[in-house]
């Protein structure tokens, strides 16, 4: 399966932003407890400009290869800033939440807020997939090409084990259910002590489980912004914030824009 320039969630991108495309493909059914999805960017600003682009990031390790570098990163607390420039591309893969620890062989708290070069993690994987894109970066032979290279590293990594599909379980619980509002609903809904609940994700997710609700609160905020369809007031209200005041702080600290900047964007 394949899209280009659907704009999910996680992405504060300017629906005015031409200057790339995205193409996204979902893994094989076997490996969906280590692999979220591909995305594959493609872009081309005009000479002494730049294309600016803004993520919210999910609680995940990913990998991304372009022409110019190539890495292993960890999930990204803030807001993640990336400037596009010139004519380019990138691979990308975004694993799920059990996929980090597994992959380094060591807590995913080593890699928050940072990144490591790609081939310390999974060795030798850089040169052929710059050698697959190089030619025609928009060809969807070699989108499948590289997408066989990395999924044939991780199949040594199945089956999950129990802890791997509980640290899944969670993050899905979290991103699914707006009803857990607090850490003290989620031990509830997996059956964890909070003491335990916070070791496990630290090591296996290098953030805590009060990150993965708030950063679920400002992935809905964007959802409601983008769709224009209720009011700030609503947005507030429905994420469960005592007053819009509080909300808009929280946005702004978080993604550099105020909630009304953002969804002005989107309508332009």
């Amino acid at each position: 399966m394949t899209a280009a320039d659907d704009i999910e969630r996680a992405h504060l991108r300017d629906p005015a932003d031409r200057s790339f495309a995205i193409h996204r493909y979902e893994p094989p059914s076997h490996l969906r407890g280590l692999l979220r999805r591909y995305w594959i960017p493609v872009w081309q600003v005009p000479d002494g400009e730049q294309s600016v682009q803004k993520v919210l990031q999910y609680p995940i390790c990913l990998l991304i290869t372009t022409p110019h570098y190539s890495r292993f990163a960890g999930p990204t607390r803030g807001l993640s800033t990336t400037v596009l420039e010139g004519t380019a591309w990138g691979f990308g893969a975004m694993f799920t939440p059990a996929a980090g620890a597994l992959l380094l062989g060591a807590p995913v708290g080593t890699v928050t807020d940072r990144f490591v070069e790609l081939d310390d993690v999974l060795p030798g994987l850089t040169a052929p997939l710059r050698d697959l894109m190089a030619d025609d970066p928009t060809s969807e032979d070699a989108h499948a090409a590289g997408r066989s290279l990395l999924e044939a590293r991780l199949e040594d990594h199945l089956p999950l084990d129990e802890e791997s599909l509980l640290v899944n379980q969670i993050v899905e619980l979290v991103e699914t259910d707006s009803s857990i509002i607090s850490v003290t609903d989620l031990c509830g809904r997996v059956g964890l002590a909070e003491r335990t609940l916070q070791r496990l994700c630290l090591r296996r997710l290098g953030l805590t489980p009060l990150w993965l609700i708030r950063r679920r609160r400002l992935h809905e905020a964007s959802d409601q912004l983008r769709s224009g369809a209720i009011s700030l007031a609503e947005v507030a209200a429905m994420l469960g914030y005592a007053d819009q005041a509080h909300f808009s702080r929280d946005f702004k600290a978080s993604t550099g824009m105020t909630p009304g900047e953002f969804a002005r964007m989107q309508q332009r």
